[in-house]
């Protein structure tokens, strides 16, 4: 009879066992995933390292592992479209600044040219949990100092494209950057890469009064559809306002109707509440939010992507547009959506949640000035390929009792 009873008990356990068809459930939160048009509570569902459902009432006994998410918003993987993390000075750990930032996907953004990158993929990208991606310097060397980024007999766009061509699942378009000398050789050279592998170019080029460049020629005459310009709230890069009407510039608007991008790329430096109220007063909004995040930032603005969605609602956007320009918008601008930027059924299981507090915030501009705003976005559990990287709250862990046993969390 004891034996008899012990059969059907672990026959009970298998049941039980097969009925757990999902290894992770993220109960109640209130989804929002752009790409799909979701907006409202709903649960997600994991099973391996794909999103496996989306829908309402998920039975808890279906899954192995449930985490309560009852009253936190879950959303795609955060993508940072502007990071570094491999040869500038300040480059940063993705592992250890991206993913307990909700941001599953980092593009580091021209720390690597096409004479280091193999170097950048064996020691950064082939070993981190976060997804890394490359814009590739247009400089051979890659960011590694002014007398290398302004060394224009080393802009060699047909060896940058055969690069790319080598590695075109990590290497998502072309960065030109810092280049101090006067004209076009840089940006221009660049572009050219880009035509010839097909991607995108993001720009962070000076229109200091001795460049001999300006705003609108850039990004109406040099500058082609797709591409994306970087700090735009800084007016060393980019003049976005007028400075004697505090106008957005009309040269802005003509350049968004022909399909220039625009990024915010926060940084340490590049996000200024002068240019930032008044373009969003005015609703000239950034088509992708990145950060800029390096040893340098992340001590100053702190802008890692929560903190920039949180800015960006300070000046007047609603969360579901600044999730939509964190997702989905990054994920076109690199040519790698769907696969990435969504909650879909069966893409890869790279998801965010978030915690949206309200209360009186400071946030920091890059010249140490400050705006009062009322909410703030923070991320209190990672999930990256289908496991929890980071967990604020201990969402998904056990409860210790005063008996000394672990309580399971239903």
């Amino acid at each position: 009879m004891e034996t008899m009873r012990n059969v059907m008990l672990l026959l009970g356990a298998a049941c039980t066992l097969d009925a757990q068809t999902y290894d992770l459930l993220l109960k109640g939160g209130h989804v929002i995933d752009p790409a799909n048009r979701i907006d409202t509570v709903m649960d997600v569902a994991v099973s391996g390292n794909r999103i496996a459902r989306v829908a309402a009432n998920i039975p808890v006994s279906e899954a192995k592992k449930t985490v309560d998410a009852a009253g936190l918003y879950v959303t795609p993987g955060l993508i940072d479209l502007h990071a570094h993390v491999f040869g500038y000075e300040g480059s940063l750990a993705p592992d250890d600044s991206s993913l307990i930032a909700g941001t599953t996907t980092v593009v580091d953004a021209g720390g690597s040219g096409w004479r280091t990158f193999d170097r950048f993929k064996k020691t950064v990208i082939d070993t981190s949990a976060t997804r890394v991606l490359a814009l590739i310097n247009i400089v051979g060397a890659g960011m590694v100092g002014s007398a290398a980024e302004d060394n224009v007999p080393d802009m060699e766009p047909d060896k940058t494209a055969a690069k790319m061509k080598q590695f075109p699942d990590q290497i998502v378009g072309i960065k030109v950057a810092h280049f101090g000398k006067p004209g076009w050789d840089a940006l221009k050279r660049a572009v050219e890469a880009g035509r010839l592998s097909g991607k995108p170019v993001m720009v962070d080029d000076k229109i200091f009064t001795n460049a001999a460049r300006t705003s609108r020629d850039k990004l109406l005459d040099v500058m082609r559809p797709g591409d994306l310009h970087t700090h735009m709230y800084n007016d060393r890069q980019l003049e976005v306002i007028d400075r004697f009407s505090g106008k957005v510039q009309d040269y802005m608007w003509a350049a968004r109707k022909r399909g220039v991008l625009f990024d915010l790329g926060h940084g340490a430096g590049s996000f200024l509440w002068p240019v930032a109220t008044r373009a969003m007063a005015q609703g000239f909004a950034p088509d992708t939010i990145s950060t800029d995040l390096h040893s340098s930032s992340i001590r100053a603005g702190q802008p890692d992507m929560p903190n920039c969605i949180s800015k960006m609602m300070a000046l007047g956007m609603k969360l579901q547009d600044a999730i939509e320009k964190s997702t989905a918008a990054p994920a076109r601008a690199i040519k790698r959506f769907p696969e990435i930027g969504t909650l879909g059924e069966g893409k890869v299981a790279d998801i965010a949640v978030l915690r949206q507090s309200k209360g009186v915030f400071a946030y920091k501009d890059a010249w140490n000035k400050k705006l009062m705003g009322t909410v703030n976005i923070e991320c209190v559990l990672t999930v990256r390929d289908g496991r929890v990287v980071y967990d604020l709250d201990g969402l998904g862990f056990p409860l210790w009792n005063t008996a000394g046993e672990y309580e399971v969390i239903p």
